[in-house]
């Protein structure tokens, strides 16, 4: 472990589900004696069910874990919901203990796991920056020292005397960022929590990491963000059901992540997203069954220049005799619709006479969108004289990112859509 900061090994974490939980020993004592006697649980509510069958399931968060970390490393850790990423955190931080394996670590460790984590309410933010301080094993002067920084960087001057339990969630998570990245800490461990900000907060947020980085810091970064991951970190590990499913180049692991997510349908090569459980909503006599989404060079992918021409393939069950109307809808981050795409404004007839049809595939190429570098969400949509058939709604979340050769900073705080006007001089 001479040039590694955190080395694990065989890392396993299981919980056990029953019973006992309910949140008071009290209410476990009840629970349990009902149980011994063979009675119902008399604290389950009027009509529901009792999984007694459940009781003692052991659940494995992480099985088996190994991999190392070295001083001045950033890794991202990517995977589905429940694949055991900020299980993995909360151990690094001591937050939980493993149920088996070894977690060696070199250094002061400063986590943002959730919003305020170490915060107490009462306290003021003044306060809370101290007591954050003291946590990391840090000094008074220590503290002091970074102090002012902390408090401009999380824009709370105004309100740095004021409980914290009146903060809002925008605060809260700007100000215990800031107050884990200045404290100076070997190892910065950040989960998904920085999604709670608004983009402009979390491009400062990512800037500030990548100085920290530099610095020869070492820094975890758990995103969904694959754009993050990819321009913040130059290694990745992918998690999937508590084990490693891959570990190397960002670029790499963030394909194999992608074909988790999705998958291969007849045997093809490119990565199609299975439609069937997502959120659906119509009347349901065709149904979107898979959609697949690729850039102008034909490459899968959820990341796009700004002026990338998007392609989107979907495929309809059971087609109408009568011909379908198709849209495909795109949407900001807080759902506000940008742009509609219907095929009934282009004239364009896409299914003709599909009675008897078990299956047909669409197909759209969206033209140069230049939305401003931010995550959307594409809906997908298709209909029959503006009755609703099926819509598929977040079908796609996509990001956008700045074009190399644009250098001033684009915040979605201007606009949503970058539009390029034809600028020229006239001196008189």
């Amino acid at each position: 472990m001479s040039d590694c900061i955190i080395q694990i090994e065989n890392l396993s974490k299981a919980y056990r589900l029953g019973q006992i939980g309910s949140g008071t020993l009290t209410y476990d004592l009840q629970a349990w004696w009902a149980k011994m006697q063979g009675k119902p649980n008399p604290l389950l509510k009027v009509g529901q069910i009792d999984h007694g069958n459940r009781d003692g399931e052991i659940i494995w968060a992480l099985r088996d874990v190994s991999f190392s970390v070295k001083q001045g490393q950033v890794l991202g850790i990517i995977g589905r919901n429940g694949a055991g990423k900020s299980t993995l955190l909360k151990i690094l931080s001591r937050v939980t203990a493993p149920t088996h394996g070894k977690v060696k670590v070199k250094g002061r460790i400063a986590s943002l796991l959730e919003v305020g984590t170490g915060f107490h309410p009462d306290l003021t933010g003044r306060e809370n920056i101290f007591l954050n301080g003291a946590i990391l094993g840090m000094s008074k002067s220590e503290v002091q020292r970074n102090f002012d920084a902390i408090v401009a960087f999380a824009e709370v001057e105004k309100f740095v005397d004021t409980p914290v339990k009146r903060y809002s969630s925008g605060m809260y998570v700007r100000l215990a960022f800031a107050v884990a990245a200045h404290l100076e800490p070997e190892i910065l461990i950040v989960d998904e929590v920085l999604a709670v900000g608004d983009i402009d907060f979390q491009k400062k947020c990512l800037g500030k990491m990548q100085d920290v980085s530099k610095q020869g810091r070492t820094v975890l970064f758990v995103s969904h963000n694959m754009g993050a991951i990819r321009s913040l970190c130059p290694e990745a590990l992918c998690l999937a059901e508590g084990k490693i499913s891959a570990f190397g180049f960002t670029d790499d692991i963030i394909k194999v992540y992608l074909s988790h997510e999705g998958q291969f349908l007849n045997g093809a090569k490119s990565l199609r997203m299975d439609c069937t459980k997502m959120n659906h909503s119509g009347s349901g006599e065709a149904k979107i069954a898979w959609a697949e989404i690729k850039n102008s060079s034909g490459d899968n992918s959820y990341d796009f220049d700004m002026d990338d021409r998007i392609q989107i393939e979907f495929g309809i069950e059971n087609p109408l005799s009568l011909n379908l109307d198709f849209a495909v809808e795109i949407l900001d981050r807080n759902d506000y619709p940008l742009f509609h795409f219907l095929s009934e404004y282009e004239n364009a007839e896409i299914i003709t006479n599909g009675q008897g049809k078990k299956s047909a595939v669409i197909q759209i190429g969206l033209p140069p969108l230049n939305l401003f570098p931010d995550q959307y969400y594409i809906n997908l949509w298709t209909g029959l004289h503006n009755n609703r058939v099926d819509k598929v709604e977040k079908c796609f979340q996509i990001e956008i990112l700045k074009n190399a050769n644009i250098q001033r900073e684009l915040l979605t705080s201007r606009g949503r859509i970058f539009c390029r006007g034809e600028w020229r001089i006239v001196y008189q």
